[in-house]
This record gives structure tokens, sequence and C-alpha cells, in this order.
């Protein structure tokens, strides 16, 4: 690994940046950079709040541009912005495009070309905590651009039924149409009753905003959960929601947002550097750097 850090071709010095509203706690930005270090390489990463900057997506095109002109190296993109950003990007990876949604942006000999590791960083994270829970019914809260990478790995990963719920009927019905299409040999459906599915899930995987520390409380009634569940929340600050909180009281297997937020922020520095960072040593950095229990 020193070898390629000391190539002539390889810089040593990467400036990238996370664009998203309400990041203040977000704790990419350290893993980023510890692991930058750990490479041999000045590696800066910086937080561009929109709420601290009071700004909203539409400011995506001059932050892109300004970004660019700074000499960043890249972005990773957040909510709300994961599909607004799209239209700005000159090239999509085929899971970008596949998926509808973009959280890493490269620039690269000038194009600004979006990634998406939302999808492995989710399925690497599963894999690791859940190994062997079963997949034959799964219920998904949210359908934005993480609810779209999320839902692609279940299905990916061997999901038969997935039932997704929004806030925005459309929105969950032409995710599930998409998905469909792309697993004709699952059943992806739109959600009608949210009591009956869950009732009737081995599992489910929230992937809304609801929980992180800005937008607190529950995602869904705590009554609708029960004992033969499994629950994977996508949401890592704080680390333990009140969702896994509700599960773990019922005795459900659980699986935090710690370990998706590790796997996307590892392939996504694989995107920016063109090394290979060392997923276990940033696990283990990501975990102490999490608040420790009172």
């Amino acid at each position: 690994m020193s070898a390629q850090v000391n190539s002539p071709a390889t810089p040593h010095s990467f400036l990238v940046g996370l664009i998203g509203a309400g990041i203040g706690a977000s704790l990419t930005p350290p893993m980023h950079e510890e692991e930058g270090s750990k490479l041999g390489l000045h590696y800066v990463y910086r937080r561009i709040d929109l709420d601290v900057l009071k700004l909203d997506s539409s400011a995506l095109p001059d932050l892109l541009e300004a970004a660019e002109r700074m000499g960043f190296n890249g972005l990773n993109i957040t909510y709300p912005c994961k599909q607004a950003v799209i239209p700005l990007l000159d090239e999509l990876s085929d899971d970008a495009r596949q998926l509808g949604a973009v959280n890493t942006v490269l620039f690269k000999d000038g194009k600004r070309i979006g990634h998406n590791t939302d999808c492995s960083g989710f399925a690497r994270a599963f894999q690791r905590g859940l190994p062997d829970v079963s997949l034959e019914r799964v219920v998904q809260l949210g359908a934005g651009g993480a609810g779209a990478a999320v839902a692609h790995a279940a299905l990916a990963m061997g999901a038969q039924s997935l039932t997704i719920f929004d806030v925005d009927a459309a929105r969950a019905t032409s995710l599930a149409d998409e998905l469909q299409k792309r697993f004709p040999a699952a059943t992806v459906r739109a959600g009608e009753s949210l009591a009956q599915s869950v009732a009737a899930a081995n599992g489910l995987i929230h992937a809304t905003p609801t929980g992180m520390a800005k937008l607190p409380g529950l995602p869904l009634p705590a009554e609708l959960l029960h004992r033969d569940l499994w629950v994977a929340d996508i949401v890592y600050f704080p680390i333990r929601t009140a969702l896994l909180q509700a599960a773990e009281a019922l005795g459900c297997r659980t699986l935090s947002g710690g370990g998706m937020a590790v796997y996307q922020a590892v392939d996504a520095m694989r995107i920016f550097t063109g090394l290979e960072p060392d997923a276990e040593r940033v696990y283990s950095h990501f975990q102490s750097l999490l608040p420790r229990p009172a």
C-alpha cells in the first residue's frame, strides 16, 4: 500500500467534503481523515451543512461549482440531495444509474462522476451483523435515495418479498415498480396496511431520517413491532435509535446504521483516492468515535 501512495502518479493530498442537511454530528469526516492519515496521505474532509448555511438543495449547482473551483477531489452527498444532484453530473456509475441516487461524486478530468456506495455499504454491514436471518418477507420504510439503495441490496441478498412504505405513496409505488423489473423472481410492492405487513414480516428495514438527532422519534408505532422481527436501521447518530431500543426491548435482533456508514465510507475513499482502505481499521476507529453510555 505504501508503494502505491509513494507512486509519482498518486497525489498525496486530498480535499473532499460532505453536502447535506443537519450533518454536524456526522462521523464520516473523522473516519476519512484518520484512514487517510494511516494511508500516508494529507487528507482533509469538510462538512458543507445546508442547515448551517441556511440553504436547501436548490443551492447544489453553486456548491458543486464552488467545490470544483476550490480544488476538491470529490464530495459525498447525503439527505436531501442524493437524487437532486443527478442532473448536475456528467457521468454515472452503473450502480448510481440503476439506483437513481448518488452519494459520492468524483471530480476527475474536468468531469463530475456520480457513484453510489450506499448499496454495497448496506450489504456488507448486513452480512456482517445479521448473516443468518430470514429474508423471506421484508418490510422497508422509506423510498428516497438511501431507500432505493438498501432495497436493491436487500433484493440482491435474496429477499423474496419486499413491501415498501413511504410518506409519499407515489414514490413508494415508483420504486417498487422499478425494483420489480430489476428482480422479477421476487415480489416487490408498495404497501397498503403497515400493521398487516409488519405483522407478517420476518424483517424491517428503516431508511428514513426519522430517529436522527435532529428528527427524534419512531418511524412507526412501537406496538407494531414483534419479537420475531429483525430490525435494521440506516440511521447511526444516535447509534441506538428509538426504533432499535424499542426492538431490542422486545428481544428482536437488530442492526444499527454504523456498519453501513463505515463500509460506504470505505468504498467512497477508494473512489476518491484509488487506494484500498483497511475496512476493519476504519470500523474500529468508528467504534471509538461513538459516545460512551453514561
